[in-house]
């Protein structure tokens, strides 16, 4: 990101700007060799300035939010403080609502905790989604991507399919970014 543009998007004056530039440097030098990598992230358990430094040492520019409903009762992760947020960060913030898992799909796992009859409704909806996934593949493409939902476990988040979707689309990579988050008591969430 030029000056120009981190002041257009951002308003910071240039010499701030000037200086995330030059740490950013090392860090779109270290993406620039994963460009082929789609990342992936939870929040679960984090404060949104740990959620930036693990974007940070992961080489993130661009964070896809793929929650259907992009609202958080946690400070700083609803769609237009994260966006806010992220800008200032000099990061890119994309929400693409038609990779999120759909409200039936999600409330029937509330209801009974089946792992596997919701992998296999989201993977239904997945699958009408070809444009979306092509749309996110070209954009792993162009930047670092990571793609953004609530769970810490990416074993039992949907983004994890989205991230196998768009592996099988491009070829590129999936790493998924350890949060670290202690797990809550009970069944695992999925509520994207």
């Amino acid at each position: 990101m030029t000056r120009e543009r981190c002041y257009r998007r951002t308003g910071i004056n240039s010499r701030r700007c000037a200086k995330a530039q030059g740490a950013l440097g090392k860090i779109n030098r270290f993406a620039r060799l994963n460009r082929m990598t789609v990342f992936t992230i939870g929040y679960e358990g984090l404060g949104i300035n740990d959620f930036i430094s693990l974007l940070s040492e992961h080489g993130i520019e661009t964070v896809v939010d793929i929650r259907e409903l992009p609202l958080s009762r946690k400070p700083g992760f609803s769609k237009k403080a994260l966006s806010n947020v992220l800008n200032l960060s000099g990061l890119e913030y994309v929400h693409m609502v038609d990779l999120g898992c759909l409200k039936p799909v999600r409330d029937g796992y509330r209801e009974d905790g089946d792992w596997k009859r919701y992998t296999t409704g989201f993977t239904k909806h997945l699958s009408t989604q070809k444009d979306a996934v092509e749309e996110l593949a070209e954009l792993v493409k162009s930047s670092t991507c990571a793609l953004l939902c609530y769970e810490a476990d990416f074993n039992f988040c949907h983004r994890s399919m989205v991230a196998d979707a768009v592996s099988k689309h491009c070829g590129a990579g999936v790493e998924h970014i350890d949060v670290k988050a202690t797990p809550s008591a009970g069944r695992p969430l999925a509520f994207a």
